[in-house]
């Protein structure tokens, strides 16, 4: 009995996991930017400040606040491939990393057309 209950666990769990998943790319594909923080992080809040300060407005998500977050930062660890999940930026329905990317997207000049081929500018 008691394997039975592991093996049931399991499969809920995984079942959990898929809707986590699910849940975030359709976040991701029907907002032109979302940003996936938790609302004490010091990354997160720069990355919002940035898309803020650009006239982006952002769907915000924090997973420290979401029902599902814990479930949904596992499926951001397992996308972004990383240890630090957390802020995990979306535009245009694509992931395109967290802080780092962000920050050097804007340094290159690479995002702000990305966020007007997403329809999050319109200038």
């Amino acid at each position: 009995m008691q394997v039975m209950k592991s093996a049931m666990q399991v499969e809920a769990s995984a079942s959990a996991s898929v809707k986590a998943f699910e849940m975030v790319q359709q976040l991701a594909s029907s907002n032109a930017v979302v940003v996936f923080s938790c609302s004490d992080c010091c990354m997160s809040t720069v990355v919002k400040r940035l898309l803020f300060s650009l006239g982006v407005g952002p769907t915000i998500v924090e997973l420290d606040e979401h029902a599902s977050g814990q479930a949904m930062e596992a499926a951001l660890y397992q996308l972004s491939g990383t240890l630090q999940p957390v802020p995990a930026v979306f535009v245009g329905g694509k992931f395109l990393g967290g802080v780092q990317t962000l920050m050097a997207s804007h340094i290159n000049g690479s995002l702000i057309p990305l966020l007007k081929e997403a329809g999050a500018l319109w200038l």
